[in-house]
């Protein structure tokens, strides 16, 4: 079938040329909206600036066609062959591409939003500046193709294969890269703000400079990438693999880590304000100064050698033991969730709940939190249930304030950020716990059952794993002692005061030496 019959028959309705031998012609500037080309030969054929929109092409041969500039919105190329084509600037919104071949095709600054591409083979294909905004690319084939510069806003890449593939400063925030193969993809300042990468494989990929903000990487394979001042500021890097990764000037501000695997990193000159430090393995890691400033400016920057970027990063979370001399029962449960559920509302280190040891005598309640400057002000709260917790609030008090009477520098500290800082958060958890204390439910609860009523001894543990007993009462453990006394298993308020010490100014500065939060 020649040109002009082709353009005749569809000028008088027909619209079906599929199974035709088509190579070769010159259609450009054609319009053929809505026709059907199914299984049709258009290798070689000259297309550019054709109206296709809507076509069926499904099936057919577009290889090294001339298609710039074409209109194929809506168009299906389900199963197409488009190898080396020429899509420049070619309109493919919303077309359907699934399981087309595209290799080495040529679509800069295409545009293909909402277009199926699902499966479609792109590899070493040219997406410069291309458009793909919530595309569709699940378990396409893009090795060793160019999309830089491109946007991909909230396309789904789920299980595609991107090996060696160029996206940088492409801009693929929301994107969803679940279980993705990105090895030595180029990531160069790419903005994936926001982007699913949970699972992804980014081993040895450039990611140097790129926009990370809130991007979840837990559980991705991030080994020997380059992440040189990349923004992963509050972003889930949960159980991710970061072995021999570089992390230079990286900004890991409020960065969710725990359980990441740091072996041999470089961390030099990371900005770690409020990143936990804890459950992490940095085995062999290099790390001469962090930048622990709020906002990443240095204005606070510590220096290590070897051992102490070791002990920084440690693998022990601070916790809070509350220890009760009684069997834990199901009354109690329900007063502690209530009453915990309350503080967590005023207090945020109190967002989980404990962990429970129960035993048939007595009963553990340890808290993990964040940082050790967590540990005075979380403890203060953390009592309010409890008989003995005036008494433990006045231990509190009296630690911090026979800290303010010292000249730090003379006692060992080395610097005053931690009293102010102390001070400051213990104002701030006074205030909270009068809140607190006036919900009349909380103290009805606690009032009535015994459990509350038993003796406790109180334990911190910095991340330094230094213990400090913040209060040991006087009766605990005395009912085990000797138990066919009845009158033992009743608190006995009078004994009480005998063992209510105040804290050792040398067992608490040692304590506070441990510090890996605020001290240097």
């Amino acid at each position: 079938m020649t040109v002009e019959e082709l353009l005749e028959q569809y000028t008088r309705g027909i619209r079906d040329f599929s199974n035709l031998d088509l190579s070769e012609v010159n259609l450009s500037g054609a319009r053929l909206s809505g026709a059907n080309f199914t299984n049709t030969n258009l290798s070689v054929v000259n297309l550019s600036g054709a109206n296709l929109s809507a076509v069926n092409l499904s099936h057919a041969k577009l290889n090294v066609a001339r298609l710039s500039g074409a209109h194929l919105a809506n168009a299906n190329l389900n199963h197409a062959s488009l190898n080396v084509a020429n899509l420049i600037r070619a309109d493919l919104s919303r077309a359907q591409l699934r399981k087309a071949s595209l290799i080495r095709a040529e679509l800069i600054r295409a545009e293909l939003s909402r277009a199926d591409l699902s499966e479609a083979n792109l590899s070493g294909a040219d997406l410069r500046e291309a458009t793909l905004r919530q595309a569709n690319l699940r378990r396409a084939i893009l090795n060793e193709a160019t999309l830089r510069g491109g946007f991909l806003t909230g396309a789904n890449l789920e299980q595609a294969s991107l090996n060696l593939t160029d996206l940088g400063r492409t801009d693929l925030s929301s994107a969803n890269f679940r279980e993705a193969d990105l090895r030595q993809a180029n990531l160069n300042r790419a903005n994936l703000s926001g982007a699913n990468l949970t699972d992804a494989n980014l081993r040895w990929a450039d990611l140097s400079g790129a926009n990370l903000r809130w991007a979840d990487l837990s559980g991705a394979k991030l080994s020997g990438a380059n992440l040189i001042g990349a923004d992963l500021s509050n972003a889930n890097l949960s159980n991710a693999s970061l072995v021999h990764t570089d992390l230079s000037q990286a900004r890991l501000i409020k960065v969710e880590w725990i359980g990441a695997d740091l072996t041999g990193a470089t961390l030099t000159g990371a900005k770690l304000y409020a990143a936990s430090r804890f459950g992490l393995k940095t085995e062999g890691i290099n790390c001469e100064w962090v930048d622990l400033s709020p906002t990443g400016d240095r204005s606070i920057v510590q220096y290590f050698n070897s051992e102490e970027s070791r002990d920084f990063f440690n693998e022990t979370p601070p916790t809070i033991r509350i220890i009760v001399d009684s069997a834990f029962d199901l009354d109690a449960n329900y007063a502690l969730s209530f009453v915990y559920y309350n503080i967590a509302q005023q207090h945020k280190e109190l967002k989980q709940p404990p962990s429970m040891d129960v035993s048939r005598r007595r009963t553990v309640f340890t808290f993990r939190l964040d940082s050790d400057e967590a540990l005075f002000p979380t403890a203060y709260l953390a009592i309010i249930p409890f008989k003995d917790a005036i008494k433990i609030q006045t231990n509190i008090a009296t630690a911090i304030e026979l800290l303010a009477q010292q000249d730090i520098y003379r006692i060992g500290l080395k610097s005053p950020l931690i009293l102010n800082r102390l001070d400051n958060r213990l104002a701030e958890v006074m205030t909270q716990a009068g809140e607190i204390k006036k919900n009349q439910k909380l103290k009805d609860l606690t009032d009535k059952i015994q459990f509350f009523h038993a003796p406790i001894q109180i334990i911190l543990t910095n991340s330094s794993s230094q213990t400090f007993i913040l209060y040991d009462n006087p009766n605990f453990g005395k009912k085990f002692i000797n138990s066919t006394n009845n009158q033992s298993e009743i608190y006995n308020q009078k004994n009480d005061i005998l063992k209510n010490t105040e804290p050792s100014l040398a067992k608490l500065t040692t304590f506070l030496k441990g510090f890996h939060d605020i001290t240097k």
